[in-house]
């Protein structure tokens, strides 16, 4: 090698590294030009007095995270020259009877509270200070996927006039949170929750706030701090919405006020209105259980992600025009003005209980609840509904879940005409009913089958109907294992276990009921434990008993989930299983899990029975289309009673159906003998109708 290359090949080993090094110092001062920039902005919180804890989401073993009452700094924004400051509603959330904002440069002042946007959780404040800097807002449309972005906090100094933290990330997505939010993953927490995120030239892209698809309230999203999925509210809405926030002090999502039908699934096809709320939007607009949304406000509606998208950024006030399928026709709707709140749905009872084992077309009554709709109605055990009306519009009852797709679009206090055949002859006869609320009423014991009236011979029925879906199966030519089956995954090597009774005919649909163990148990005694307290009712009532097992001796985590559910499918697929009875049961951390299943897997649980367990999350909706009963049992000795009884509260605000049960000498420990039995009857009652 000549001496010339050499000197060469050391002049550049000397040039990269001095070049790099100049890059990662302009890189440097990049960042801190622009956060000081933004720097007289971003101001200091302090909040004093208040609750102190609320919940906050799960950690990823399914504990409930409690955040404490707030001792440290927040963080907040400049938005109005005149002395306004908006920040995430997170900082709120503990309700602190005292707030503080530091503006750099100035004292400690007391703020008020001017309103806060439900919507997106941002809290408007007002502190007494003027002439205040108000930084430039990076327009949506400049916005880029992939531009560095700062998430910038006061939390961390307590010097006010010190530079801001800074946490250097990209914008990751923009439309976010059906299109109310932009998502970053620079790192955001409590230190920077309701600072700035601002682009490279100083200009502030929004403002952070913990948030999350699925959930609602201030503390909504906390779970994900630090994971690298983090949201902002774009700062040009933030700044269009402030004269409505000073005005109205209080502004919310708009809601429509409909449930889709899930068979149309979220991305599939055009949603189907499965049931509108009574005095909603949609109700107001003239919205119909089978209409097909095909545009809003001229936009194509290919599927319900799309309305959700259209949906998403508007607020209570703000109108949507729906054009729909109605029949062969096109129809579109006045403008449906959207409302802040929608009333709970309620679930409508006739007071039945249904013959499951059907041959023949029609709903047979097994059992006619005391004092309900259907008794004063005159309904009797025996009786098989034919024909289900309202307001003249007839509908054939095919079997139980059309019936349950009728009730499903009334509310409580409505009056329908029932068309029921007796068993005693073949005429019909229509009686009136006025639907109630689902009580809490638990029958002590009804019978298992009932007559089974030929309603065959009803002609108008009969023509109702091209084909007989009511068949009877045929039996499984390989007779299905039975009895304590013992499961592992084949291909992650998890274990679970199935119990069939010895009676199972394939003929007949099962109940399936989902045994999550309390943590340090799901063993094999666990399993014999549970077969032998449960083995007369499965053979009884028809129903299959399934044992996931958790990975950790700790207990039950969320993520876990995804292979419970695969348990449950592969159950469903080997056996004839009963969609209207698979509930989900489990004791302290199991029956956390059962709680989290029964809002995660809405489309496959129809009942949740959780013992000694807390509710953890808000609660979402009761749906119409998705029914979701409950059976909540607690020791009066339970160190978490309180938290238990709270989320019993949460369930009763949202009107699912509830049957609360306190065992008052009990710990957290499984349900006694007067409670089990109650248990079962509730099992047993779960398709009540």
């Amino acid at each position: 090698m000549t001496r010339r290359r050499l000197a060469l090949l050391a002049a550049i080993a000397v040039v990269l590294p001095a070049a790099a090094q100049d890059a990662d110092e302009a890189a440097e001062k990049a960042v801190r030009t622009a956060a000081g920039r933004a720097a007289p902005s971003v101001v200091m919180i302090h909040t004093a007095g208040g609750l102190d804890a609320v919940a906050g989401g799960k950690d990823p073993k399914g504990k409930t995270i409690f955040i404490g009452r707030g001792t440290g700094a927040t963080t907040g924004v400049v938005v109005g020259a005149d002395g306004y400051v908006v920040t995430s509603s997170f900082n709120f959330a503990n309700k602190p009877t005292d707030i503080f904002v530091t503006v750099p440069g100035k004292e400690r002042e007391v703020a008020t509270v001017v309103g806060t946007d439900f919507s997106r959780m941002l809290t408007l404040l007002k502190i007494k200070s003027t002439g205040l800097p108000v930084p430039a807002a990076v327009p949506k449309a400049e916005v880029k996927i992939g531009q560095t972005a700062l998430a910038l906090g006061r939390a961390l100094d307590p010097t006010p006039t010190s530079a801001p933290s800074v946490s250097v990330g990209v914008v990751s997505a923009k439309n976010r949170l059906y299109g109310r939010a932009i998502q970053s993953d620079a790192k955001f927490s409590p230190a920077n929750y309701g600072g700035p995120l601002v682009a490279l030239d100083g200009r502030v892209l929004g403002v952070i706030v913990p948030a999350s698809p699925q959930g609602e309230g201030e503390t909504a999203g906390f779970e994900w701090y630090d994971s690298g999925i983090g949201f902002v509210i774009p700062f040009e809405d933030v700044l269009a919405k402030l004269p409505a926030l000073k005005e109205k002090k209080e502004l919310r999502r708009g809601l429509l006020g409909f449930n889709p039908d899930p068979k149309t699934g979220t991305y599939a096809e055009p949603p189907v209105v499965a049931a509108v709320q009574p005095d909603s939007a949609a109700a107001r607009a003239g919205l119909q259980v089978g209409d097909t949304i095909v545009k809003a406000d001229g936009r194509p509606v290919p599927h319900f992600s799309a309305l959700q998208h259209l949906l998403g950024p508007k607020y209570e006030g703000d109108a949507v025009k729906l054009t729909v399928k109605r029949g062969d026709k096109e129809i579109e709707l006045p403008p449906a003005t959207l409302l802040g709140s929608s009333p709970a749905y309620v679930n409508a009872f006739l007071g039945i209980l249904p013959i499951r084992s059907a041959t023949v077309a029609g709903v047979g009554v097994r059992y006619v609840y005391p004092n309900s709709a259907a008794a004063a109605a005159g309904m009797k055990a025996g009786d098989r509904i034919l024909f289900a009306s309202r307001d003249k519009a007839q509908v054939p009852v095919k079997d139980r879940a059309s019936l349950a797709t009728f009730l499903s679009q009334m509310a409580p206090g409505t009056e329908v005409g029932i068309d029921v055949i007796r068993k005693e002859g073949s005429k019909t006869v229509t009686l009136k009913a006025k639907l109630t609320p689902v009580p809490d009423f638990i029958p002590e014991k009804v019978p298992l089958v009932g007559a089974a009236p030929a309603a065959r011979a009803n002609e108008a029925f009969v023509a109702a109907f091209q084909d007989d879906p009511f068949a009877p199966k045929k039996k499984d030519a390989k007779k299905a294992d039975t009895g304590l089956l013992e499961r592992t995954d084949a291909v992650t090597g998890r274990k679970h276990w199935v119990y069939v009774p010895d009676n199972y005919d394939p003929a007949v649909p099962h109940g399936l009921l989902v045994w999550l163990h309390p943590a340090g148990a799901g063993g094999p005694r666990d399993a014999e434990t549970m077969i032998k307290s449960f083995r007369p009712f499965c053979e009884s009532s028809r129903t299959i008993l399934l044992g996931p097992k958790a990975e950790a001796a700790e207990g039950w985590t969320p993520s876990e989930s995804e292979t419970v559910l695969a348990d449950v499918n592969r159950v469903m697929s080997e056996y004839a299983i009963d969609k209207a009875r698979v509930v989900a049961h489990g004791l302290g951390r199991g029956g956390q899990m059962a709680y989290y299943l029964g809002f995660q897997a809405r489309d496959v649980f129809r009942g949740v029975a959780p013992v000694g367990a807390t509710l953890g999350n808000p609660p979402r909706d009761n749906v119409a289309t998705q029914p979701l009963s409950f059976f909540v049992a607690a020791g009066g000795r339970d160190p978490e009673l309180k938290e238990i009884e709270a989320g019993k509260a949460q369930l009763d605000e949202k009107r699912f159906p509830i049957s609360y049960r306190l065992m008052k000498d009990a710990g957290k420990e499984y349900l006694d003998g007067p409670t089990f039995a109650e248990f079962l009857a509730w099992l047993d009652a779960i398709d009540r109708l």
